[in-house]
């Protein structure tokens, strides 16, 4: 769908939220062809007023969001970005998302290029979402 410098993106699309609702989610396939180790570093769009990496991890015996300085990107391998997993966190929206509407993102690499998309805004099923298992 899109490339930067080896970089592939797929199934890229922005979490439809209700009304009122301040921040959203981008999610997506990064698939890295080359043969150097890449890293996502940043994304911006005029959708939302601050825009993070994020990640999510068990702490304390509970589901934490944190935010992260870089998604690395291996050479020669795929990495999801998915709920539940690593995202890009829309922090402030600008304006309602809804099924159907667009967003403009652009994504920023180590190495200084970027690659922007037009993203479908879509609903997510929760119970689609992978299931959080206790032991």
């Amino acid at each position: 769908m899109a490339f930067a410098e080896g970089i592939s993106i797929e199934d890229a699309y922005v979490r439809a939220v209700p009304p009122g609702q301040p921040n959203s989610a981008a999610f997506m396939t990064l698939t890295n062809a080359g043969e150097q180790a890449r890293a996502l570093i940043a994304a911006e769009s005029d959708a939302a007023e601050v825009l993070e990496l994020h990640t999510h991890r068990m702490e304390d015996g509970m589901m934490q969001m944190r935010q992260i300085e870089q998604i690395e990107l291996p050479a020669g391998e795929t990495v999801a970005l998915a709920p539940g997993g690593l995202h890009v966190m829309l922090i402030g929206l600008t304006k309602a998302l809804a099924p159907g509407d667009q967003v403009e993102l652009t994504l920023g690499f180590d190495g200084g290029d970027s690659q922007t998309l037009s993203l479908p805004v879509k609903r997510i099923d929760p119970s689609a979402m992978p299931a959080h298992k206790h032991h």
